[in-house]
Parts: C-alpha cells; sequence; structure tokens
C-alpha cells in the first residue's frame, strides 16, 4: 500500500528556549505547525508519510532547519529556497511554566511560502491531509493568502481533507477584527478546526465551549475540537457530539507546544481508525507529557505515547 501523505504548512524558525542557568540557551528548530509534524512523524507508522512545506533562505541557519527535518524523517521536498531571505528566530521565556516569545521575523523567507501557484499545486497533488494554522496565514500577504486558500479548495476538491488550528497571534496581525476575519474564512473551507477556547474567548468573546464550537460550524467548518487548556473538551459536527469531562490536567513546566502536541496526538489517533473521544484523551495524553518539559520538541514524550 502506498503510503499516504500529511502536508504541514507554515513557517519554522530557530528556537532559542532557557538551558540550565540563566546566561544558558538551547538552540533548536521549532514552529507551530512543524511542531505537529514532528510530533505526527514520531507517532505515525510508516504507512503514513509526513511532509513539510514552507520556505527558507540559503544561509547555514536554514540548512540547518532543512537537514534536521530530513533527519526526523520529514519530507522536505517542498520547502523552497529564497536567496533574499532567511529563517526567523524566536526566543521563549517563561514565568511558572507559562512562556512569553520574542520574535525576529520581519525578513522571514516563510512569508513567501505561497507566493508561487505551480509550487503548491505540485506540493498539495498527492496529500490526502493538509494543516495549517493561524500563523500559517498570519505571515502571509492578503495575495498569498487568497493563492494558498484557492490551492487548499482545489485539493479539497480532490479528496483531501483540510486541518486548522486557529492558533490566534494577535501580534501578527493589524488588527482583531482582520485577523477575525480570516480565521473564519479559512474555517469555512476547513474539515477540521483545532481552536483553542483561551484565545477564542478573548479575541472573539466566545462565552463558553459551546458557543467556540456552533461558531465554527456555523461558518461552515465540518468537525470542530475545542481544546481548553487541561479543562473539559467539547467536540461536534461530522463525527458526532460529545464533551470529555474527566480529563487530568498537569501544573506545566512549560506550556510551549501544548496545542500543537494534543494536535498530533489528536489526529494520529482519528487516520489510525479510533473515534473523536479516543483521539481526544490521546492527545490530551501527549500534550500533558510534553508541558512537563522545556521546549516545542519533547522525545520523551513520543517514547511515553507509544
Amino acid at each position: 500500500m502506498t503510503p499516504k501523505l500529511i502536508l504541514s504548512i507554515g513557517e519554522a524558525m530557530v528556537e532559542l528556549s532557557q538551558a540550565d542557568g540563566p546566561e544558558l540557551w538551547r538552540l533548536g528548530i521549532a514552529g507551530d505547525t512543524l511542531n505537529t509534524a514532528w510530533y505526527l512523524r514520531g507517532l505515525l507508522p510508516q504507512t503514513w508519510r509526513v511532509g513539510y512545506l514552507s520556505r527558507v533562505g540559503t544561509g547555514p541557519f536554514s540548512q540547518r532547519m532543512v537537514d534536521f527535518l530530513t533527519l526526523e524523517g520529514i519530507e522536505t521536498t517542498h520547502v523552497s529556497r529564497d536567496p533574499m531571505r532567511e529563517i526567523g528566530l524566536y526566543a521563549i521565556s517563561l514565568d511558572h511554566g507559562e512562556r512569553s516569545f520574542s520574535y525576529w521575523r520581519d525578513s522571514s523567507a516563510a512569508k513567501g511560502l505561497a507566493d508561487d501557484d505551480a509550487r503548491l499545486a505540485a506540493a498539495f497533488a498527492d496529500a490526502a491531509i493538509l494543516y495549517l494554522s493561524g500563523i500559517t496565514l498570519a505571515i502571509l500577504s492578503d495575495t498569498a493568502r487568497t493563492r494558498l486558500k484557492a490551492a487548499l479548495a482545489d485539493a479539497r476538491a480532490r479528496g483531501a481533507q483540510v486541518v486548522f488550528d486557529p492558533n490566534l497571534r494577535p501580534r501578527l496581525w493589524p488588527d482583531n477584527a482582520t485577523m477575525c476575519n480570516a480565521i473564519e474564512a479559512m474555517a469555512a473551507e476547513s474539515d477540521l478546526i483545532l481552536p483553542s477556547f483561551d484565545d477564542e474567548s478573548c479575541h472573539f468573546g466566545d462565552a463558553d465551549l459551546h458557543a467556540t464550537r456552533a461558531r465554527y460550524l456555523g461558518c461552515g467548518a465540518r468537525h470542530v475540537v475545542v481544546k481548553n487548556a487541561g479543562g473539559p473538551i467539547l467536540f461536534g459536527g461530522s463525527a458526532g457530539d460529545g464533551l470529555i469531562d474527566d480529563l487530568t490536567p498537569d501544573q506545566p513546566v512549560d506550556t510551549t507546544a501544548a496545542g500543537d502536541s494534543f494536535n498530533a496526538g489528536y489526529l494520529a489517533a482519528l487516520v489510525q481508525g479510533v473515534d473523536c473521544a479516543a483521539a481526544i484523551r490521546a492527545g490530551h495524553a501527549l500534550s500533558r507529557q510534553v508541558i512537563r518539559h522545556p521546549g516545542a520538541l519533547v522525545r520523551e514524550a513520543i517514547d511515553a505515547a507509544r
């Protein structure tokens, strides 16, 4: 059987996270959609391929990213090169397990990941699942965002599924209204949407989990799973409706990639045939392991999930 492809779309960056000691920093490669791809590759059997679509520069840090993906078994066929720009950089600061970020990404090559219609069509041609986030949308120009949405619609018409995490980051958008309009427009083109309630309540004003689910189903999303920072998770749509309210929360060491890893655990379980409720439990279990460790990519979490 030919392996199916999950293609993750977005921006990978050099990540600086605090190591042992106040003046020591650890260098890695991460980014929300890359994090999910990395966890998917670690969880899925070889009957599934995992690829990444992005754009990087030609310097040593960009090459480090490509080499890292290759070493981890993530396909880089659709990582294109920009001779004028470079990979972005961010640093994580922690306060009692909660993280904040400092970014250096204005000249990131990934801003051009959707500048070529033919490249997008070729990348999406054999994908079974296309995964992206609100950050993917936020870094693009209006024209590139429209181009990406059209390519996703074409792929979906051919049978691919589109999975979307809104991952709301208002600092990347000109204003809240622009962000919210773009997110809901993408939700309308999605088979599965994975919002986080704390973000949704803050930026859309949703009163509760039910309001978030209803709003995205009203936009046209086929299925919605509302993440809730370790609390009850509500789902609904094409795969049934329900509330998982017996999940065990954890005291985080670092919440970086909590949602990204949940998405991977959920998707990996779902494509291997379990139902939505069981997939939610798998995603939650993986995320609990991830937040017990510093940094975005935690090998111990994958080992525990296998």
